[in-house]
């Protein structure tokens, strides 16, 4: 492998993915949560940095072709599975079914390719597919924002008494600790994060069924 800078953005992608899951194990939450969006942001962007490199300076190679999407890939499995686990429990239905269909997408094409062998080249990666990775990311980095949002809400508004609480949503008292813009974030933030999720969902089985349709005269020639 060729260390080139591309390459070692691309590793060191790889190895943020399972920073995410250590970042729940060893931080309180809401650190936790803000340390994961940190992460979560900063490997999106070199995923998008490392391939504009390597397009740019030449040093396009075999190996970086292989890992970035393996890197993608652990990096929205393994996201999806702490959103899963954390998730409000009204969230939970809502949020387990679209990442149900990306983490069966995920395994379905890379056991196809993996089936495939040497002609995996024919399932290139799709403008679409592009899309779809980029509506993950940004629904994922959205819904780690929206754990953010709750905890700074449950720690402004601890001890308080439920009507005074919701006098001040209201805007009937002042709001001294800024609880309706953190409501207000806590919703939203969830609300856009799932509906993007989804999006993504829906982009992931249309882009899963084209690499099914590329790979189906190579699966007859393989009978």
């Amino acid at each position: 492998m060729k260390w080139t800078l591309p390459n070692i953005l691309t590793v060191v992608r790889l190895l943020a993915a399972p920073g995410l899951a250590v970042m729940f194990l060893y931080f309180p939450r809401p650190l936790a949560d803000w340390y994961a969006l940190i992460l979560f942001v900063g490997a999106a962007i070199t995923d998008w940095f490392d391939g504009y490199l390597a397009r740019a300076w030449k040093q396009e190679t075999k190996m970086g072709a292989m890992l970035d999407p393996i890197a993608d890939k652990a990096m929205v499995v393994i996201a999806l599975m702490i959103l899963v686990g954390y998730a409000a429990e009204h969230w939970t239905p809502w949020l387990v079914l679209p990442a149900t269909m990306i983490l069966l997408r995920e395994v379905f094409v890379s056991g196809l390719r993996e089936f495939l062998g040497d002609t995996a080249g024919t399932l290139k990666v799709t403008n679409l597919a592009k899309w779809k990775t980029t509506a993950q990311m940004v629904a994922i980095a959205t819904l780690f924002s929206q754990g953010i949002f709750e905890h700074f809400l449950v720690m402004s508004s601890f001890g308080m008494d439920d009507q005074i609480y919701t006098q001040i949503i209201a805007g009937e008292m002042e709001d001294l600790f800024g609880l309706r813009w953190k409501e207000a974030g806590m919703i939203w933030s969830g609300r856009i994060g799932l509906v993007l999720l989804w999006i993504a969902a829906a982009l992931t089985l249309i882009t899963g069924a084209d690499y099914m349709r590329k790979a189906l005269p190579h699966l007859k020639e393989n009978n």
